[in-house]
């Protein structure tokens, strides 16, 4: 489920390119932590959610960068339902960010610019 939270949140990683990814996946799932109960639940999104999701989004400028947050997204999105992937997808639009490209568990991250 938290995989899956992270994907919809991979997608929100598009800024621009330089070298080293200089973001870890634990601040990735600590960014995203508010979102987590909706992401299983459903129901509001929580201010906290999309505060998070607009940090990373903003944080991250570099190739490297949203390449490292789509791999940790993806990695956790394996495990995840259907529902719960559903409601990870759903973010970015409710939370006003705007991504290029769908959000889905067989992205490849290696194609994120």
């Amino acid at each position: 489920m938290v995989k899956m939270l992270c994907l919809l949140l991979v997608g929100m990683v598009v800024v621009a390119p330089i070298s080293e990814a200089a973001i870890s996946c634990g601040t990735v799932m600590t960014t995203l932590a508010p979102c987590l109960n909706y992401v299983m639940n459903g129901g509001v999104v929580p201010t906290g959610c999309c505060n998070g999701i607009t940090s990373l989004y903003n944080s991250v400028k570099t190739t490297p960068d949203r390449q490292a947050v789509c791999s940790c997204l993806k990695s956790v999105a394996g495990s995840a339902s259907a529902a719960s992937f559903n409601n990870a997808a759903s973010l970015p639009d409710k939370c006003g960010i705007n991504i290029p490209y769908k959000l889905s568990p067989s992205i490849d991250c290696s194609k994120i610019q």
